[in-house]
């Protein structure tokens, strides 16, 4: 469990948690592993809405370019999370991403159902959570939005940064 509470503590979902919450809540959290280049998923059949915390390796999110096939464009690493979007009922066909281990993988994975009761028994645990989870989104868009300002400074050349 020392792993399950590490990975926890390095994640955003816990970032307002006290350490006594984090240990009432790590049980509701399933290990996954994964091998190099196996695709890691957060849903399964069984539960298509899970999200994920990342305890131990990379994982590469990877797009297709259209051109050249898959290609990496960033790294996830320990207490980073995947599968926000479905987690909060996004819809999975609408995600272009794909996650690859880029070495031996261990994941947490919590259920939306799990979640769900977690609100109901301690909505306060589960309301710090959400927000850990928004604060990672957030983090991705400025990430993509300073990727866009670079691109276009490269492409105008102005700002004279390139």
């Amino acid at each position: 469990m020392d792993m399950v509470f590490n990975s926890l503590r390095a994640s955003s979902i816990a970032s307002e948690l006290a350490d006594d919450d984090i240990r009432q809540i790590q049980s509701l959290f399933d290990i996954q592993e994964f091998k190099p280049g196996e695709e890691v998923s957060p849903s399964t059949p069984e539960h298509p809405d899970s999200l994920l915390v990342v305890a131990q390796g990379n994982i590469e999110v990877k797009n297709n370019d259209g051109i050249n096939g898959d290609i990496t464009h960033h790294i996830l690493k320990q207490g980073d999370l995947a599968g926000m979007i479905t987690f909060v009922g996004g819809d999975a066909a609408k995600i272009s991403a794909k996650l690859y281990a880029a070495q031996n993988v261990k994941v947490l994975n919590l259920t939306q159902k799990k979640f769900l009761e977690l609100v109901v028994a301690q909505p306060m645990i589960a309301h710090h959570m959400m927000r850990g989870v928004a604060r990672s989104l957030h983090d991705i868009v400025r990430r993509s939005n300073k990727e866009v300002v670079e691109m276009n400074n490269y492409i105008n050349r102005a700002n004279g940064r390139f």
